[in-house]
């Protein structure tokens, strides 16, 4: 995998009907790892980390959609760790469960020796956030390979994805790594600068034609 540090686990894995991404993401010296957004076959994600010697020690949500947290409980039930998710998200979407630890933007989390960033990035949910880890992003369903997370689910709102995407993402550098919720698009994962290149919800000149030419919005 190109540009990866060194130092960093990250595994990605297309699991389930809707094509979602699914990651393990870590410390390389310690092999603790966390589980981005578990869903559709914990059994699979267990046995993939003890395969790999990985120890679990924490989950990271991206936000609270079904298809990205109806493994939760279940791997918290194998699993005694924290599961970290924004504070933001919409109550109806937030998982109920004694291990859920709500986090704002700019948290820090950490794993073995490395930490990394968490990142709100709202519009897809209001919740919505990203995990960074130097120039890998894993950008749950706020960005996909060309294209976004759709807005029109309750809590979605596509202004706040279009601040979202020209005020935050757009303002990473260009070498960032992007890591999608979803196995959307013709690659995994792409650099942010060809995603400029490429992603259409990233070309607009501004919020109208991205509401009205992007987003469909009459």
């Amino acid at each position: 995998m190109k540009d990866l540090p060194k130092e960093l686990i990250l595994k990605q894995m297309e699991i389930g009907p809707l094509q979602n991404f699914l990651y393990f993401i870590g410390d390389a010296a310690s092999k603790e790892i966390a589980v981005i957004d578990p869903a559709w076959d914990v059994n699979f994600l267990c046995e993939e980390a003890k395969r790999n010697n990985f120890s679990i020690k924490a989950v990271f949500l991206t936000h609270g959609h079904q298809d990205h947290v109806n493994g939760l409980a279940e791997m918290l039930k194998r699993h005694n760790v924290p599961a970290y998710i924004s504070r933001h998200e919409a109550e109806f979407y937030m998982p109920v469960h004694r291990n859920i630890i709500t986090i704002e933007d700019g948290h820090t989390l950490t794993l073995g020796r490395l930490k990394f960033e968490t990142i709100l990035t709202p519009g897809h949910t209001p919740g919505c956030q990203c995990f960074r880890y130097k120039n890998i992003l894993i950008a749950g369903d706020t960005l996909f390979i060309d294209g976004c997370g759709r807005c029109d689910l309750p809590g979605g709102n596509a202004r706040i994805m279009y601040d979202t995407l020209y005020n935050i993402i757009k303002k990473l550098p260009d070498n960032t790594l992007i890591f999608p919720g979803h196995n959307y698009g013709p690659v995994p994962f792409a650099t942010l600068e060809e995603q400029k290149e490429t992603n259409p919800y990233l070309q607009c000149n501004n919020l109208d034609e991205f509401l009205y030419e992007r987003m469909g919005m009459a």
